[in-house]
Parts: structure tokens; sequence; C-alpha cells
């Protein structure tokens, strides 16, 4: 029977299907090591027998998503101490083990061990049900518009084999009538039959704002050409298509908005987050369902820390104060602030005054802008932390 210890440490490798788990001493000595099926009762047995070799158990993981969901329930609901384990820490720390292969009981056996000796890693803990249904709305919308993206993209690509004028008339991507107008005529001879009357009339019964600039803008661009282009039949039949998904796929990116919103605003931050210019619901709830209940920062250095907005220093011997921008941090906080500041600096206000003084001072652009989210993530933190609303200037107190 093996002996009871102290403590020991469990990392494990997760994946969609299985998880591979290995349990260390303290001496660093293998005192199991399994494949463990994503599945309730096989984790379970995992946590009970790792309960059994020792007083306490550290768990180590190295996938915080989806595919950890029931694995992290679980072991939180049991009382069990979990740590993150960034998978480029175990990649770059697997050269330093014995070996070149590479195996999930290895990678495991890594993330275990990086856990026994360092004590920096970030605790995980199951975020709240809000938290969660905001990250899983937010990364829904992500993927609506990356396909998004990828439609126009392919209708471009096909509207210019049929007529080259006809792609380069309108933007697409942020004006609806051209694609409801590509629902039914696709090529430059039907646009030229209907003609600018008959199409204008057309688009305002389906209800498209500014009907007669795009039926003459269309018409005009089919006059120029005259020429009918090999395979544009089939072609103006996928153009067709597209156009119908785009639609469909446009409707479904603003329900998903709303709901985004609605649910974002049950949370008691929202109005606070939403009084800072530039800070809407969307990307108030990008925000909150990155960071959850700020716990995870000691203060607002570490957020813009997290953000990508702090330089880090690159010293070596009498070279000093040499500033470069980090390579890890989280890319969607860094864009939720940096689009925040880009809106905000548009309007009159302090954001604006302050982009303004730091172009002055000979910044360029994007530096600027950089600045003045680093700047913003301060006032953001301290609105939180005493929760108060944004105002422009500090409230003026009447002498007695």
């Amino acid at each position: 029977m093996s002996t009871r210890q102290e403590r020991i440490w469990v990392g494990i490798d997760a994946g969609k299907g299985h998880h591979w788990a290995v349990a260390l001493d303290a001496g660093g000595e293998t005192l199991f090591s399994t494949k463990v099926i994503n599945d309730e009762a096989q984790i379970l047995t995992v946590i009970e027998a790792a309960g059994e070799r020792a007083d306490e158990v550290r768990w180590a993981v190295d996938i915080s998503g989806r595919a950890s969901t029931l694995l992290l329930a679980l072991l939180i609901a049991h009382g069990q101490k979990v740590v993150y384990v960034p998978g480029r820490t175990v990649n770059r720390m697997s050269g330093a083990y014995k070996g070149e292969g590479k195996t999930d009981a290895r990678d495991a056996r890594v993330i275990a061990d990086q856990a026994r000796m360092r004590r920096d890693f970030a605790p995980l803990d199951t975020p709240p049900e809000l938290v969660s249904t905001l990250q899983l709305l937010t990364n829904h919308r992500a993927d609506l518009i990356a396909d998004r993206v990828r439609l126009i993209n392919r209708l471009r690509d096909l509207l210019v084999g049929i007529c080259p004028a006809l792609e380069r008339a309108f933007d697409y991507s942020v004006a609806k009538g051209p694609v409801v107008m590509l629902t039914e005529y696709q090529t430059p001879a039907a646009l030229r039959r209907i003609g600018v009357k008959r199409l204008t009339t057309w688009l305002e019964r389906r209800k498209v704002r500014g009907a007669t600039e795009v039926a003459a803008k269309a018409v005009e661009a089919a006059k120029t050409q005259m020429t009918a282009l090999p395979g544009e039949k089939r072609a103006a039949k996928l153009v067709c298509d597209l156009a119908h998904q785009l639609l469909a796929l446009d409707e479904r990116i603003k329900d998903t908005d709303r709901e985004i919103r609605e649910t974002f605003r049950t949370d008691d931050r929202a109005e606070i987050i939403e009084s800072m210019p530039g800070m809407g619901p969307i990307l108030g709830a990008e925000f909150v369902a990155i960071v959850g209940d700020l716990s995870g920062y000691r203060d607002a250095c570490r957020l813009a820390s997290h953000a990508g907005l702090a330089p880090v220093a690159r010293d070596s011997g009498r070279r000093t104060g040499n500033y470069h921008r980090p390579k890890r941090y989280n890319r969607r906080l860094r864009h939720i602030f940096y689009m925040s500041a880009q809106t905000a600096m548009m309007r009159p206000g302090p954001s604006r005054d302050y982009y303004l003084k730091k172009r002055s001072e000979g910044l360029l652009h994007t530096q600027a802008l950089l600045s003045l989210a680093r700047r913003r993530i301060d006032v953001l933190w301290a609105m939180l932390r005493d929760k108060r609303f944004f105002t422009s200037a500090p409230p003026v107190t009447q002498s007695a």
C-alpha cells in the first residue's frame, strides 16, 4: 500500500474527448498517469483517487475554455484548488525536460511539475452565470462577424467575374441596399433592362434607404459593360444565394446584439461602464466577459498589462529605459480599449483633449490612441471601484 502524501500536484492536459492526468509528489516522482474520458463519472474517479493519495491535492490545467468546462466545474464543486498553466509555458518548458517526444502524458507531467515549482499561476474558479452567458454570446457574435466577412469577400470575388464596375460601385460591407438588389439583379444586362426608374420602385417596395441613388449607381455601372463574361449565369445564381445568406446573417447578428445588450444591462456595473464615452453595450459586454468581477487584478496597472497597454522593459547592462510593446496579452481586451478610445476621441470632451495633447507632443495617431486607452483604464477602474458614473469634470463642491 502506497504511503499517503502530505501534498501532491496533478497536472491535466485537457482535450475535447479526453484528458490526461499525471500526479507528482513533493519530490517530483510520478504517482499515477492515466487517461481520463471527458465524462463526469471518470473525472470523479480521478478526483477520488487523488484524494486518497494525499491530504491536499493541487490541480493544474492548460485549457480554461469550453473543453475543460466539465472538468473545472467538478473540481471546484469538490473544493479543489485549480491553477491555470498557459499552453505557451507548457510548450517552452517541455524543451527543458529529457527527451524530444510529445505526448499527452508528457505534457500533463510538465503541467504538474510547473505547478509544483511555481506559485505565480493564476487560480481558476467557475465564473458567474452572467459572465458565462456573456462569454458565449460575445464569442458567438465574433464567429458571426467572421462568417459575414467571408461571405462579403466571396460575393465581391464573384461580382468581379460578372461586372467589375458593379463590384467597385458599392461597399457591400456597410450598405444593405446593394445587397438587397443583388438578390434579384446581378448581371449588367438585367440591370440595363430594368432601368433606373423601375429599379428604384422595386427597391423602395423593399424599404431600401436611398433607393434612387443605389439604382442610379447600379445602372450606370451596368452601362459600362456590354460584354457577357464566361460563366456569368452560374455566377449570378451564386451571387443571389450569397446575398440571401448575407441578409439572413445580418438579422442573426442584430438579434445577437439585442440579446447581448439585454443580458449586459442586467449587470449592476453596466450603467457605470456605459457612462464612459466610447464604451457601448457590445464593448462593455466583451469587457465583462473577459475580466469578470475584476477580482483577478490587483490594480489598474495589472489590468493595463493584461490588455497589452503597459510597456515592458528590455534593459541589459548599461542599457536602461528601453521599453517595448509586450508580446503576451489579451488581444480582445486591447481591442476593446483601443476601439472605445478611438470612438471617444472623435467627440469633444476630455478624451479628445488628451488625444490632441499627445499629438501636439509629437506622437503618431496610433501612439496617441494607445496612450489615451491606457489613461482610460485608470478612469474606468476608479469608476468601478468607487461605483460612480463618468463626469467630464470633477464635481464642484459648494463652500458653506
